[in-house]
């Protein structure tokens, strides 16, 4: 009897025990298509998103400038010398025909004096070698001398006309640089700088002053590299003046510099002014507002909202938390980001962060927007 007992009470703890067997397997096994799920929530990648916001017409920039003459005259003496007379100041209104400055011309003077001499000595030579073929040309009319002794005589002379020659021309020279020891204004206008003063001493061709023709206004300002593209394209700007307000003069891009500066890396510009006030004087700062033109552009989108394909740059759209891959154009680039001319329309949801692992038509999850 004790042998039996003990036989149904060992079948008794194993059947229990596999009870419990089966009971942690089906526990695990749920645990187990529980962790198993999860790897398909993790293949949805984590993005960031922004909404694109209303297009604007148009974009404006501010350049500061100077107001500046259409026409301006860097103007040298001929020759040099140190000057001796600085007859008007910077900022002083001058006629055509005006002396403006002049060098000691006593160095020129002393040339014209030694041109002078030897223009009278060769004309002197001239005039003897003359009477003297017109007296040898009697002799040989009359069989007195030879056709060679002619023929010398007739050299002489053309020799002493030579001479004189190039003696008077010598002398006209030198009576032209008399007059060029004179700073002359070709035209009337306003000097706007002056490079040298009196006692100075100046070398031919050396720029000594500056005079702004009187006429046309302009407005010069520098444009930075990156931004010289929506000059080039600007229909149009609108100028104001700092000492003038409530003055807004329309202007329009005239010249561009083909290269830039090599110390501001920027692009020197002229406005043209349409119809100026009197008041709009030289040296005048001004503020330029570049219009970029009627074409509409998206507001700008971060760059890291791109991207980049073989042909061209893209953005992620997102719609019901799926995106799809779409061709944009894109503008100017700087620090705040990217401009996007076209392919996206106001109130879309564009990926800004997480790119570059994203499948056309994949699930995405949002973790943050803007």
């Amino acid at each position: 009897m004790q042998v039996k007992s003990f036989l149904k009470l060992k079948q008794r703890k194993w059947f229990y025990g596999l009870i419990a067997i089966v009971a942690v397997s089906l526990v695990g096994g749920g645990f187990l298509g529980k962790e198993q799920g999860k790897p398909a929530a993790a293949n949805v990648p984590l993005v960031r998103t922004k909404i694109v916001g209303s297009a604007a017409k148009a974009t404006a920039y501010t350049y500061a400038g100077e107001v500046r003459g259409r026409y301006e005259s860097q103007l040298a003496f001929q020759v040099g010398g140190k000057v001796s007379n600085r007859f008007v100041d910077v900022g002083m209104a001058v006629q055509a025909g005006a002396v403006l400055m002049s060098i000691d011309p006593k160095d020129v003077q002393e040339v014209i004096n030694n041109n002078a001499a030897q223009l009278s000595a060769a004309q002197a030579q001239q005039k003897l070698a003359e009477s003297n073929l017109a007296r040898y040309k009697q002799l040989y009319a009359q069989d007195a001398i030879s056709k060679a002794e002619l023929d010398y005589y007739q050299n002489a002379y053309e020799v002493a006309s030579a001479a004189s020659r190039q003696a008077t021309a010598q002398y006209e020279q030198g009576s032209n640089q008399l007059g060029y020891t004179r700073l002359v204004a070709e035209q009337a206008g306003v000097v706007s700088h002056i490079g040298a003063e009196t006692g100075q001493v100046v070398s031919a061709g050396e720029t000594v002053l500056t005079l702004v023709y009187d006429g046309e206004r302009e407005i010069e300002i520098h444009v930075p590299e990156n931004r010289l593209p929506e000059v080039k394209a600007a229909p149009e700007c609108e100028v104001i003046f700092w000492a003038l307000p409530g003055v807004s003069v329309e202007g329009r891009v005239r010249e561009i510099a083909p290269m830039a500066s090599v110390l501001t890396r920027t692009y020197k510009v002229r406005i043209s002014l349409v119809n100026p006030p009197p008041a709009v004087n030289l040296g005048m700062t001004a503020s330029v507002m570049m219009k970029n033109g009627e074409r509409s552009v998206v507001n700008t989108i971060p760059l890291t909202a791109l991207y980049q394909t073989e042909q061209q740059p893209c953005v992620w759209v997102v719609e019901d938390n799926m995106v799809s891959l779409r061709a944009v154009e894109v503008g100017l680039q700087d620090n705040d980001g990217v401009q996007i001319l076209s392919g996206l329309q106001a109130g879309e949801v564009i990926v800004t962060a997480g790119v570059h692992k994203l499948q056309e038509k994949q699930q995405i999850k949002v973790i943050g927007s803007k």
